[in-house]
């Protein structure tokens, strides 16, 4: 009985290794990609609108680095001057404030737009996942004690091998208005947590910085710092060129895109059209 049964029991298995190999694999999760910049909207000037629309064609979170509408951060301005160029992807960002944004106040221009997309509403300050990383939007414009203990506890509360943050006002930069160590406080708690990537604005250029310490030594330990004040209004040229920045550019506009990897992360500025230059490469998380 059993032999009779050999040549059924040889053709069931051998029609499953033909389905099982002919069975597609499981497609891969795309890295999460983060996008954006800040100094964008100016009503009139198309450039706001030539970035909008490079990162309307790019799937991923938008974030911003402040200063979102000029000149003054008004609900008009969000409306006539913000929302044509940017608010498209509205549902997908998650912005900081700037110093303009404040210049209405208590940045009632830029939370009545947001909304909950920029967290608890007069704070300017949260934080979210996209994959194992963990994103610190930050309110470079009220530096208090209470936002710097809430990063500390959260940075020793949520701990990751994967930690990025934007906000307004860099540490370093070899811009106009130069490096701002009103910030330090932020750049002390990230790098003690491990931090990988600090992005910010204010400066209106492109600027990109070798790792470094909060002292502003290079370190292979250290956090890269991008200025991308590049969102949308004029841009202006450099001052002093500050030690360990690598590269530099004004009058291109564009955004940064991030792409977060498990281990690492990739960038690259993406240009607006009509313009020519770029920049590109890749890190690992601490």
């Amino acid at each position: 009985m059993a032999i009779a049964f050999r040549p059924l029991t040889s053709a069931i298995a051998l029609v499953f290794l033909l389905q099982t190999a002919a069975a597609p694999l499981p497609a891969m999760a795309a890295a999460p990609v983060l996008i954006g910049a800040g100094d964008i909207a100016v009503c009139g000037p198309s450039t706001d609108n030539r970035v909008g629309t490079l990162i309307r064609n790019t799937p991923g979170t938008v974030f911003t680095t402040g200063d979102n509408a000029y000149n003054a951060g008004t609900a008009a301005e969000f409306t006539n001057c913000y929302a044509p160029a940017w608010g498209g992807f509205r549902s997908r960002t998650r912005p900081s404030p700037g110093n303009h944004d404040y210049q209405t106040p208590d940045a009632a221009g830029y939370f009545g737009y947001f909304g909950d997309r920029a967290g608890p509403r007069g704070r300017g300050y949260y934080v979210y996942a996209l994959g194992n990383w963990r994103i610190y939007s930050l309110n470079s414009e009220r530096v208090t004690s209470t936002q710097q203990r809430w990063l500390r506890d959260d940075l020793a509360n949520h701990p990751t091998s994967c930690i990025a943050a934007y906000f307004h006002r860099p540490l370093f930069s070899s811009g106009q208005h130069g490096n701002d160590s009103s910030v330090r406080p932020l750049w002390d708690a990230l790098y003690a947590a491990g931090a990988e990537i600090i992005v910010n604005g204010h400066d209106h250029n492109y600027e990109r910085f070798a790792p470094m310490r909060p002292d502003g030594r290079a370190s292979q330990k250290g956090i890269r710092e991008f200025v991308v004040g590049t969102g949308g209004t004029s841009q202006r040229s450099f001052a002093t060129v500050k030690p360990n920045s690598k590269v530099r550019q004004t009058g291109t506009w564009g955004a940064l895109k991030l792409t977060l990897r498990t281990d690492g992360y990739s960038w690259e500025f993406v240009r607006a059209a009509g313009t020519a230059f770029s920049d590109s490469g890749s890190g690992r998380c601490h």
